[in-house]
């Protein structure tokens, strides 16, 4: 999960990447939310070491539980990897766990958050078991928060509110869902590589970034082929900017960026 360098890109793809990569981490709130801005916190699990710390960090400033969701998927490893490399977590084993019970040990033992404000939802292996799983245990818990922040990984936070609002549709008391991913990828650009501003340890490496991004579109397009009511109906209708739109085709089309993608890997 270390942050690589990546190729010098021009101006305008590094504009693009912005525009689509800024939507998709959807933010609710102007300033950093405080302690007492929900009942619940949900953070699901991902491998963005600043988002697990920023929601750690509001856990550790409040009084309200903080429900943690996420088994083992297909980018468990992610995880597995950036505590590895991480100069504090490291000591942290990771192999075979659940991602929410990885990351109550971060809350825990480094924010000091205490064990008993902490719930682990242990058997997602998708954005929409996140939701569903979620609904769940807190219906098992007798548990019906009126306001809750969802953090999640920001390539996929658009998508995350999306299924959460998915999960709850039809119910007559739900909660207010606010979305806040932690921090908002911003890249730039100098003569010699392209990296994130400002740089943090913890971060995707540029290219898987970019994949990622690129892969979300398709997902949250309410088509036959994407997630929304008119396709798969994992989510609900998503009404994505033109020029949201307009960025993605862009960066879908420019056979350089695709090139260099390709030649570091995802």
């Amino acid at each position: 999960m270390l942050t690589t360098t990546f190729p010098a890109l021009q101006a305008s793809t590094i504009g693009a990447i912005n525009t689509l990569g800024q939507w998709l981490a959807r933010n609710d709130f102007v300033e950093s939310p405080q302690a007492d801005d929900a009942e619940l916190i949900v953070l699901a699990g991902n491998a963005v070491i600043p988002t697990i710390d920023a929601a750690c960090q509001l856990a550790a400033a409040g009084e309200q539980p903080l429900l943690m969701t996420g088994g083992i998927g297909h980018s468990t490893t992610f995880l597995y990897g950036a505590i590895a490399v991480h100069p504090r977590y490291n000591t942290i084993p990771t192999t075979g766990r659940a991602e929410a019970a990885i990351i109550k040990d971060i809350a825990t033992e480094f924010w000091k958050i205490p064990a008993e404000r902490i719930i682990t939802e242990e058997k997602s292996t998708n954005c929409g078991e996140n939701a569903t799983f979620t609904r769940q245990m807190l219906a098992g818990k007798a548990m019906a928060p009126v306001s809750v922040i969802v953090i999640q990984d920001p390539t996929m936070q658009r998508r995350t509110m999306a299924t959460f609002e998915r999960a709850w549709q039809g119910e007559n008391k739900r909660p207010q869902w606010r979305s806040w991913p932690g921090i908002v990828p911003f890249m730039t650009a100098d003569e010699c590589s392209s990296q994130f501003s400002p740089s943090q340890k913890g971060l995707w490496p540029v290219a898987r970034y970019i994949s990622l991004i690129l892969g979300e579109i398709p997902r949250i397009r309410d088509d036959l082929q994407g997630y929304g009511p008119q396709g798969r109906d994992y989510i609900v209708h998503v009404d994505i900017p033109a020029q949201v739109m307009d960025a993605w085709q862009m960066l879908q089309n420019d056979s350089a960026l695709a090139r260099l993608i390709g030649e570091r890997g995802l």
